[in-house]
């Protein structure tokens, strides 16, 4: 049955992956998530930012970048403006402001239709995942490992799972569409 431990952990990795997918999509509120993939180059090497600064948001369409070292105000700014996110950071002395602007009907529809295509990607590498741990299952009972009942049980057992973690992600992405779409 390590066969189907392993599928299960699998399509839970899969499911957090979708998680953080979905944190980075903008919603009309400020989230310091959305800076989570933005590369920054200081000290000649890369980081994120949050190796390099506190993120707050004072308001809930603000937010306030405060460096560890006030050097790096400069770079972290222009990587945010590089990551074209849609945002402008306001650098004021050491750290810095970025103001959210509001989400027009047309952009919350785009940034939905992103969120579908990333649940959509998560539900194709869930189903990939019970692909190879149904292969697996029928290669243990083609060599003789386990029996014809215990096949069965087994791809049961992974369909179950992965209809449990198709759900999750299809709930998942319900929530956050409606928090996209709350104005």
């Amino acid at each position: 049955m390590s066969v189907v431990n392993d599928t299960k952990y699998k399509m839970k990795e899969a499911v957090e992956h979708f998680k953080k997918e979905l944190s980075m999509l903008r919603t009309g509120r400020a989230n310091p998530a959305m800076f989570d993939t933005v590369p920054i180059e200081v000290y000649g090497t890369t980081m994120r930012l949050r190796e390099l600064a506190n993120i707050t948001t004072p308001e809930p369409r603000q937010i306030a970048i405060h460096p560890f070292d006030p050097q790096t105000v400069g770079p972290i700014a222009k990587s945010i403006e590089k990551a074209n996110l849609n945002v402008n950071p306001i650098t004021e002395g050491t750290f810095i402001r970025i103001n959210i602007p509001p989400l027009d009907e047309n952009m919350r529809k785009e940034i939905v239709k992103q969120g579908k295509k990333k649940a959509e990607d998560s539900k194709i590498v869930v189903r990939e995942i019970r692909r190879k741990g149904n292969d697996h299952v029928r290669k243990q009972k083609a060599e003789g490992i386990i029996a014809e009942d215990e096949l069965k049980k087994a791809e049961k057992t992974i369909q179950d799972l992965t209809d449990e973690h198709c759900k999750i992600i299809d709930d998942l992405f319900a929530t956050k569409e409606k928090e996209i779409m709350t104005v």
